[in-house]
């Protein structure tokens, strides 16, 4: 049964986490499963032909995948933000807005420690240049995770992930 025939409305779901948590994995998986629209900029830069570190162009695509993701969340589909949401001002912002639309807000905060991170990272070898450990350790250190406090102001998941993403 699909969350539309189960009578669920739709929902934010927010995947919060640094590179190499398992995000990506995480929200295709739930893209499938809720039937939702995954919003990823990384995917949308590289199909554009623009540097992934390009932070400028990323919150403007940002930006507009935020203002696609408000619309579809008031046409009734769920809605996957995979940004990475290193910040509780920016996990605040994204909860605040689809509340105010009346949608249900899931938090999914992926860790894994700095060594796992980095051999994840080195394995895909995706990015190009490639992520040194360095940076990772240093965007670690800027990381402000969900405490058990914010983690509250969440909705509890309709499905349960913990068999969706790598350990």
């Amino acid at each position: 049964m699909t969350l539309v025939e189960s009578g669920e409305r739709a929902r934010l779901i927010v995947i919060c986490g640094l590179p190499g948590s398992g995000k990506t994995t995480l929200a295709r998986a739930l893209e499938d499963r809720y039937r939702a629209v995954r919003f990823a900029p990384d995917e949308w830069m590289d199909a554009l032909c623009i540097d992934l570190y390009d932070e400028e162009r990323r919150a403007k695509i940002e930006e507009l995948q935020w203002k696609f993701a408000q619309r579809l969340l008031t046409l009734g589909v769920t809605v996957i933000i995979e940004w990475g949401t290193w910040g509780r001002s920016e996990r605040d912002r994204l909860r605040i807005g689809a509340r105010a639309l009346g949608a249900p807000v899931e938090l999914r905060y992926l860790d894994a420690p700095l060594d796992l991170l980095f051999e994840r990272i080195r394995n895909r070898a995706m990015e190009s240049p490639p992520i040194r450990r360095e940076d990772l350790a240093k965007w670690l250190s800027s990381f402000q995770a969900p405490t058990d406090e914010e983690m509250a102001l969440y909705d509890e998941p309709l499905l349960d992930s913990s068999n969706l993403v790598p350990e």
